[in-house]
């Protein structure tokens, strides 16, 4: 039976008529006990209202702005079965946690009385995380032998995964981490982050170089030695995945190199590996978990008419730098494939890129893309948008490659080298979830709570393998999410923005709402830009190409989104981020004090221009 329930703001100590900043919930939501609601803050901070029960929310009583009290009705609930009596657990009677820490964490193998049962069509949700069970999936059950037990064991050692098993060591669990590459670091330190910008950071310097003859000062061209540089590339990533391997005996985490796979709820088996590259032994080890979390990763999408050729590279190949090309083809327009292509162009390469979307860099501002084009527009031969590649040969001459669309050549070109840079697919439908009852889409991903929780309690995923955007620094937060709620802890992923950045030249960096995304919404925005040619320090470093934006919401004038193009903005884009976690608006940033003459300064002045107040601009109108 299912009756409707008022949802109350509890007793939250001497706040009064505080403000609703955020609704974390909207109409036919199904949410669980102590899942937060809304965000309110007063002058002194800012806290989260968790439900005070479990059900579908059926109209909400709150918007954004609303002044709230204890009592302020929030929402009306359905719920199935008897409210919670007056003043019981539950009852709206639960003291507001701070932000961040308000979701209730149930304890270990909590809803997994009778681990194991059917998870098959019409199988009910999990009772501690809401997600549906695995459908037509029944968890499978081992019985055979064990080589290792641990507390928790951790399937991939890239930034999310490797965080993850070192914070569930640093809060006490006996920890295995599973990893396929001889080094710890995964794809991200091994063959993607940190190599593409060791190579990029040569890139720049090598193209600054060229540019001092501008200042009158003229350097002999580089001469390039592939093998030193390829040497001093690997002692970067060996420098960093070494600091990991120590801090991993540090803290007493075992680490088991191989393939991992679930055997069911409690199980993985490890097929060992060996060797530089990640060569089967044929030996296979079993480990018994308490709690696990999957941090299994994505790969390279290939693209099935692409010929099996050494000319022919995804990121990790392209990486490897085993020639300098003269014509190289990028396939794909997105942050990857201009990287890798900025490095091929600086080292005397021509490059053609083919995009099938109408632009570059998906997912930044267009006015920012407008300034990386133009400033690079002397490394191309051709940008083909709208258009795909339909067939590609290996021959003696080159990669034969023929484009069909709106600007592809009318004969097929041939390429020294071609870069399949068309995006990641993770990697959740390689490790046999099914066998533990984790639920997995189609396309690989693993649905999970904001405690970074699947539809089996005790498991927990992060990283590529939960949703887009698949970034190290978004895997690196939810690891740590995931194992302090694993131990019991009051934590979950809460994140309003997420930074994005291309290490091309110049940099591209966003976060939080774009100027295409807020169109699309129909949000009601204001935005002020800072242009970097009255940037003192951008122009005497000779790069005023770029500028700073930040975009405010209309009513309230709360930062909400930014951008920078310009040396160095991913260097900068996190005061943004912070400016929008912390609700920050445009007098906040401006009344920040920063160092002069930097080009961090250049976000304070953006703000100052939105207020009209800016004095290193033009006079603008009066606000």
């Amino acid at each position: 039976m299912s009756q409707t329930i008022e949802v109350k703001v509890p007793d939250i100590g001497d706040f009064k008529d505080v403000e609703v900043i955020e609704v974390l919930v909207k109409a036919g939501d199904t949410v669980a006990v102590e899942q937060s609601l809304v965000t309110v803050e007063s002058d002194k901070a800012s806290m989260e209202i968790p439900s005070s029960a479990a059900g579908v929310v059926k109209s909400l009583k709150v918007k954004l702005g609303d002044k709230v009290a204890e009592g302020s009705v929030l929402l009306e609930l359905e719920v199935t079965g008897a409210a919670p009596a007056a003043g019981a657990p539950g009852a709206g009677r639960v003291a507001a946690a701070p932000a961040a820490a308000s979701a209730q964490v149930p304890p270990p193998d909590a809803g997994h009385a009778a681990r194991g049962a059917p998870a098959g069509p019409g199988a009910p949700s999990n009772t501690s995380t809401g997600l549906p069970a695995a459908p037509g999936v029944a968890a499978a059950r081992y019985g055979g032998p064990v080589d290792v037990t641990c507390e928790m064991l951790v399937l991939g050692a890239g930034p999310g995964g490797y965080s993850a098993a070192f914070r569930a060591a640093d809060l006490g669990m006996n920890t295995v981490l599973v990893e396929r590459y001889a080094t710890l670091g995964g794809v991200c330190l091994n063959v993607g982050c940190i190599p593409s910008k060791a190579l990029l950071h040569t890139a720049a310097v090598i193209d600054e170089t060229r540019a001092f003859s501008a200042h009158g000062i003229t350097f002999a061209e580089p001469q390039i030695d592939l093998d030193k540089l390829r040497a001093w590339k690997d002692k970067v990533v060996g420098k960093l995945t070494g600091g990991l391997a120590g801090m991993a005996k540090a803290r007493k985490v075992q680490v088991l190199r191989g393939y991992g796979a679930f055997l069911d709820d409690h199980h993985v088996e490890v097929e060992l590996t060996t060797g530089e590259a990640q060569d089967k032994t044929g030996e296979k080890k079993v480990v018994r978990f308490e709690r696990a979390i999957i941090a299994a990763g994505s790969q390279a999408v290939r693209l099935p008419f692409l010929p099996d050729d050494p000319r022919v590279v995804d990121s990790t190949g392209a990486l490897a730098l085993r020639q300098r090309p003269k014509r190289m083809l990028v396939i794909g327009g997105g942050i990857i494939g201009l990287e890798m292509g900025t490095v091929y162009s600086t080292l005397g390469a021509r490059l053609d890129v083919v995009e099938m979307l109408d632009t570059l860099m998906t997912g930044a501002d267009r006015d920012l893309v407008k300034v990386w084009q133009k400033f690079n527009d002397k490394r191309f031969d051709r940008v083909m948008l709208k258009t795909k590649t339909v067939k590609a040969e290996a021959t003696p001459e080159g990669i034969k490659v023929w484009f069909e669309g709106e600007n592809a050549p009318p004969e097929p070109q041939v390429y020294d080298l071609v870069l399949s840079a068309v995006g990641r697919s993770p990697n959740g439908r390689k490790i046999a979830a099914e066998k533990a009852g984790v639920a997995v889409t189609d396309r690989g991903f693993i649905p999970v709570d904001k405690q970074m929780r699947t539809n089996v309690a005790h498991i927990f995923a992060i990283g590529d393998v939960v949703g887009q955007p698949m970034l190290a620094h978004k895997a690196v937060h939810e690891a740590h999410v995931a194992a302090e709620a694993a131990a019991g802890h009051k934590s979950f992923f809460d994140a309003r923005v997420i930074p994005s950045v291309a290490y091309t030249d110049p940099e591209v960096a966003w976060v939080g709402v774009t100027e295409d995304e807020a169109k699309a919404q129909g949000l009601k925005i204001g935005k002020a830009v800072f242009p970097w040619a009255a940037s003192g320090r951008a122009i005497a470093n000779g790069r005023d190409e770029g500028f700073t934006k930040l975009i405010f919401e209309e009513e309230t004038h709360r930062v909400i989104g930014g951008g920078i193009v310009g040396t160095h903005a991913g260097d900068m884009i996190g005061e943004i981020a912070l400016a929008i976690e912390m609700g920050a608006d445009p007098t906040d940033i401006g009344k920040t004090i920063h160092p002069h003459p930097t080009l961090g300064e250049s976000i304070g002045m953006a703000a100052e221009v939105f207020e009209g107040v800016c004095t290193d601009l033009p006079p603008s109108r009066r606000r």
